[in-house]
């Protein structure tokens, strides 16, 4: 379980194609000591498990397995070497929530359709499928490339969001383009009024 806030900017060092997926090497601020093998890692959104980990020369590295259906339902499928990742470490019990329950389970991708500079925000509208925009009302909330935001607008498959000057500074947010593709992950609790709204 995760809340959304990025804690970490992460670096792809190395991506390989193997039976289980893709492999990928990821460096990080984070201690290599304080991360567990099997522990679980938020990239970009996606809830990944530690199967490896080290320090060379300085720089601490985790690596991660991609299976096929995170492939087919995430960004990951398009990783690259130098590609920069949102990352947060696993909610302890007791943790502050600064953003909202996030698992890491992405339902899909959400494209980038308009990208605005403002003063001190950048507005960024995304399209979606119709199946996961029945869950994003405004005001609610919206698990973006992992990362916890408010929605501002929502009308059909589009929705919108505000991102101030801080967000743009500690993820990788600064460097998304009009038609970049995200990791989407909608409310769960959203998910499970409309569920129980079916047996109603």
């Amino acid at each position: 379980m995760f809340t959304g806030i990025v804690t970490d900017v992460g670096r792809i060092v190395s991506c390989e194609a193997v039976a289980a997926g893709l492999q990928s090497r990821i460096a990080t601020a984070y201690d290599a000591n304080s991360i567990d093998i099997g522990a679980s890692i938020a990239c970009s959104g996606v809830c990944h498990t530690v199967t490896a980990k080290g320090c060379e020369d300085g720089q601490n590295w985790f690596e991660v397995v991609s299976a096929a259906e995170t492939l087919r339902l995430t960004t990951v499928a398009d990783w690259q070497a130098g590609q920069e990742l949102n990352l947060e470490r696993s909610l302890g019990l007791g943790a502050e929530l600064g953003g909202h329950l996030v698992q890491g389970h992405v339902d899909g991708k959400a494209k980038i359709v308009a990208l605005e500079q403002h003063p001190e925000s950048v507005y960024i509208k995304f399209q979606c499928a119709r199946e996961f925009a029945r869950f994003i009302p405004k005001k609610g909330s919206v698990a973006l490339d992992g990362t916890s935001l408010t929605v501002n607008e929502a009308e059909g498959e589009t929705f919108s969001v505000f991102l101030i000057p801080h967000t743009l500074l500690v993820t990788t947010w600064g460097q998304r383009r009009l038609g970049d593709d995200v990791n989407l992950e909608v409310d769960m609790m959203a998910r499970y009024v409309a569920r129980l709204a079916e047996f109603s």
